[in-house]
């Protein structure tokens, strides 16, 4: 079974930056590609953004402030968040695709408050 274990989330004020992390159990490039998605109190959960080898798909609402990577060596996605706002307070989730199967991660919590 494959798992993914996202790390990072925390309180942060508003315009402050976290680097959340996803570290799944199987090899990165046994992936078809690697999502982020969130979901806020009370709400549907969303889509992020998305890397798929060298491509890098974004939300409108994030696109500018966050950047999605991929470190082979030490097999982890990272989502960097800079310009932090009161909107993006949600539980941030690792999505996983491989060989037409889906994978999620637990979560890991970004709240953003002053």
């Amino acid at each position: 079974q494959v798992q993914l274990a996202e790390s990072g989330g925390g309180l942060v004020q508003p315009g402050g930056s976290l680097r959340l992390s996803c570290a799944p159990s199987d090899r990165i490039f046994n992936f078809n590609y690697m999502d982020w998605y969130r979901q806020a109190p009370g709400k549907e959960r969303e889509f992020v953004a998305r890397i798929n080898l060298g491509v890098r798909t974004y939300a409108d609402s994030v696109k500018g402030r966050f950047t999605i990577s991929r470190d082979n060596a030490n097999n982890t996605v990272y989502l960097r968040m800079n310009s932090l706002k009161l909107e993006d307070t949600a539980v941030y989730y690792c999505r996983g695709v491989r060989a037409g199967t889906t994978y999620w991660g637990k979560g890991t919590l970004v709240t953003v408050s002053s």
